[in-house]
């Protein structure tokens, strides 16, 4: 099975529609989209075409967790089509209860294999201590600040997550790639106002490698201080 994932795509339908074309969905392959879909330019439009995926291939085979925006919209901290730098956009309270139906609904995280799909983080205390799903709080998985990397001790499982900009991880403002730490961390985050991209990761389950998926290539991904 190849698993594809990608996350905060912020509203920004147009490169979101350049990473889809870069997933295949035949077979058992599924997509697991990591939370922060909205607010940013095209909120309604991302969430439509999510929506719109899930209902012709199925929720278990395109899977969408919970971010902590989605959250934001819950809650009334920011509208739906608000975007991230504090402009409104146009809204209809009536519309976005259709909406915000489906993001009550969204589950805060997904495991396949050794692998945990989840939009910021789990509780890597209680990762070592053999109960991060009990030992994880809701912030924690769609809020987790800032973002860990290292050897998680006593944990052979791998972490794929969002939310925090791998340029921020890395330390490198050049930086929108995959970060892999080289031991339990995956972030995908590129911070795509700003790289105008939206990095594909695929799990391959069956070698049990992370590929790093472009419109014209397939490469496993390496540790970032081996690549940089």
């Amino acid at each position: 099975m190849k698993v594809y994932a990608m996350s905060d795509i912020h509203g920004y339908l147009q490169e979101f529609e350049a990473a889809l074309a870069n997933v295949d969905l035949s077979g058992d392959n599924i997509l697991i989209l990591l939370g922060d879909y909205i607010h940013g330019p095209d909120s309604y439009g991302v969430l439509n075409r999510i929506i719109g995926l899930q209902e012709k291939y199925g929720t278990d085979k395109v899977i969408a967790l919970l971010g902590n925006h989605e959250e934001m919209a819950l809650n009334g901290t920011w509208n739906i089509n608000e975007d991230r730098f504090g402009v409104v956009g146009d809204f209809d309270d009536n519309n976005d209860d259709k909406y915000l139906n489906w993001i009550s609904n969204l589950p805060l995280y997904h495991i396949i294999g050794n692998t945990i799909f989840v939009h910021a983080g789990i509780d890597e205390e209680a990762a070592t201590e053999g109960y991060w799903e009990l030992g994880t709080s809701e912030y924690i998985f769609t809020g987790k600040f800032p973002a860990e990397t290292g050897k998680i001790a006593n944990f052979d499982m791998k972490i794929v997550a969002g939310h925090v900009g791998t340029c921020t991880i890395a330390d490198d403002p050049r930086f929108h790639d995959i970060f892999f730490d080289g031991n339990n961390h995956y972030y995908i985050d590129s911070t795509v106002q700003q790289s105008g991209e939206i990095p594909v990761l695929m799990y391959d389950t069956e070698s049990d490698n992370f590929y790093r998926i472009t419109d014209s290539s397939s490469q496993i991904v390496i540790p970032y201080d081996q690549e940089n």
